[in-house]
């Protein structure tokens, strides 16, 4: 009953704060916390302490799982050497180069057990970057920021396990090397399998609520398998996620990803609040163990200072170059943009004949004078090729990489609720422990309270380009494409031929800005049901094109995504008229 009536209290208030949260331009994270860190110290709430377990197993994998749903995978695609760098690479850094200086600086305390800090405090919370998103920051830093998020726990845990092995004496960079890529190589083979088979169970069951119940269990049947085979559990939820956001709209109906996105909505706001606001419970507890064993936790929050601070610089010193080096493959991209143009011409094959390829390297491969494209499936695969080239060519010059955003990436890697959690899976034999699950504590609540809250004055002092009206120029380019894409799927189900009257109803339909559907109270129920049918045809065509569209990525993800939105609301808004009558 008391675990009941704690639970109920723990809803309401992180209900309460990302309803306030809003109003006050604070972000609830920034509320939760020092509401729990306040509670905490209450002479009438005892100590707290939550065991990592439900943190690592119980609440990271539907979060991550969720999160890599929700990510566009074409983004995911074209910023992957920038977010396996930032979640891979510098991980690894960050955390030698805090072993090395918390060994230095926390007395008793030996380079492994230094490192197995770092690679505790070094990665970023999907949580917490979830703020920048909120704030309206750049996609482009959002997608590296949430890629980054997804991966980075990997890496870390792996290389905690590594670290505690060492501390005992038992494995070598060898063995952490190889433990590494069977971690993440075994964790994307079960990710992928979970991700294809939910896919195709959900498409066959028709119950919108059993579909979404099903949804809950996909990050838990890819994480437990994972680590029963020693590999990353987090990495496995991720792919599942990866698979069925990029199938969903292909394979499930509308009403089932209207009814996943809502609950799982409801699913991260009580996670996503719950655990912010434990980890500031946690604090009483965290200081009453290290006055056990110290006179004075004050040393933690030096040590905890400096770790921040360390992990910001190296951060700005490897994101420098890493930004640098993105400018440069973008420059690159623009100069061959023109050849690419050029071939995207002659890929049309005019009187059946067949495309000669130039002779130049292209997509990994060598074609020569003479290499022809002969069947009419060739072309057109070598051409979605060509298109997908130069749409990810003026993806990367329509939204740059550069200093500024660099700068933004720098300040909005945040730590947060994981390094708490994962510090405190450090063996009880640790040196020091409470002090280095004290000093994790202080990184990621200085992290989420000095970065988080000044990230809103922090973009406004970067001045970062306005998007939004390229975003509409887009939204308006698309909208003729859709207009399109309706009258041929239209034309081609002969649906106009066989049912008169019908085609000046859909003509008044299609010119219109806004879907006014008052003219159907007048139609007759036949009549109505025609209309309502040759509007679905439209639908899905539209849906067919989006998805091309998607795959090619000719269009930005949020415009795309939107657009689906639209069609689902349509499409469910129909169906419940035809069921209706």
């Amino acid at each position: 009953m008391e675990f009941i009536t704690f639970a109920v209290i723990g809803i309401l208030i992180v209900a309460a704060a990302n309803a306030v949260g809003p109003k006050l331009a604070v972000a609830p994270a920034l509320i939760l916390v020092p509401l729990g860190v306040a509670i905490s110290f209450l002479p009438v709430v005892s100590a707290i302490e939550v065991d990592p377990e439900w943190i690592l197993v119980g609440v990271l994998p539907p979060l991550l799982y969720s999160a890599a749903v929700s990510m566009p995978t074409m983004d995911f695609r074209r910023d992957f050497t920038a977010i396996s760098g930032l979640s891979v690479v510098l991980v690894v850094l960050s955390a030698v180069v805090l072993g090395f200086i918390l060994s230095a600086l926390i007395p008793g305390v030996n380079i492994a057990t230094g490192i197995a800090l770092g690679a505790i405090i070094s990665p970023t919370d999907a949580v917490a970057t979830a703020m920048v998103k909120k704030l309206g920051a750049p996609s482009r830093v959002v997608a590296v920021l949430e890629g980054e998020s997804l991966l980075n726990d990997a890496t870390a845990l792996v290389l905690l396990r590594a670290s505690v092995a060492a501390m005992a004496g038992g494995i070598s960079f060898g063995g952490v090397a190889l433990n590494f890529v069977w971690a993440v190589v075994a964790a994307v083979v079960v990710g992928l399998v979970v991700g294809g088979v939910n896919l195709w169970a959900r498409a066959r069951i028709a119950n919108s609520t059993v579909n979404t119940a099903i949804s809950f269990t996909v990050p838990y049947v890819a994480y437990l398998p994972a680590e029963h085979l020693g590999a990353s559990g987090l990495v496995a939820a991720v792919a599942a996620g990866l698979v069925t956001g990029r199938g969903a709209a292909k394979y499930l109906k509308p009403r089932h990803r209207v009814s996943d996105t809502e609950n799982w909505r409801t699913v991260e706001l009580l996670l996503e609040g719950g655990v912010f606001f434990l980890m500031g419970l946690e604090l009483w507890g965290l200081l009453g163990h290290v006055r056990e064993e110290h006179e004075s936790a004050t040393v933690a929050l030096w040590v905890g200072l400096a770790a921040l601070l360390v992990t910001l610089v190296v951060r700005a010193v490897f994101v420098g170059p890493l930004v640098y080096a993105l400018s440069r493959s973008a420059r690159r991209g623009e100069n061959i943009k023109p050849r690419l143009q050029d071939l995207g011409e002659r890929l049309t094959p005019t009187d059946g004949e067949p495309v000669a390829l130039p002779k130049r390297k292209l997509f990994g491969r060598k074609a020569v004078d003479g290499d022809e494209l002969h069947s009419p499936e060739q072309v057109a695969r070598f051409s979605s090729r060509v298109n997908r080239k130069l749409a990810d060519i003026d993806y990367y010059l329509s939204a740059p990489l550069g200093r500024k955003e660099g700068a933004l990436v720098v300040w909005a890697g945040m730590r947060g609720v994981v390094t708490v959690a994962a510090a405190q899976t450090l063996p009880g034999d640790t040196a020091s422990r409470s002090l280095l699950v004290l000093t994790a504590f202080t990184v990621a609540a200085a992290s989420l309270l000095i970065q988080g809250g000044t990230l809103p004055w922090f973009m406004r002092a970067l001045r970062l380009p306005d998007t939004s009206s390229e975003q509409e120029s887009e939204r308006d380019r698309l909208h003729l494409e859709m207009r399109g894409s309706a009258q041929r799927a239209i034309a081609e189900s002969g649906v106009l031929d066989s049912i008169p009257g019908l085609r000046e109803r859909l003509g008044a339909y299609m010119k219109t800005a806004e879907h006014e559907d008052d003219e159907e109270h007048h139609l007759t129920p036949i009549a109505r049901a025609n209309f309502i049918k040759a509007r679905l045809t439209m639908i899905e065509g539209q849906r067919t094109e989006l998805l091309q569209l998607r795959d090619e990525g000719v269009y930005s993800a949020s415009v795309l995504t939107h657009e689906l939105a639209v069609l689902d609301a349509e499409e469910i808004s129909l169906r419940m008229r035809t069921e209706n009558d």
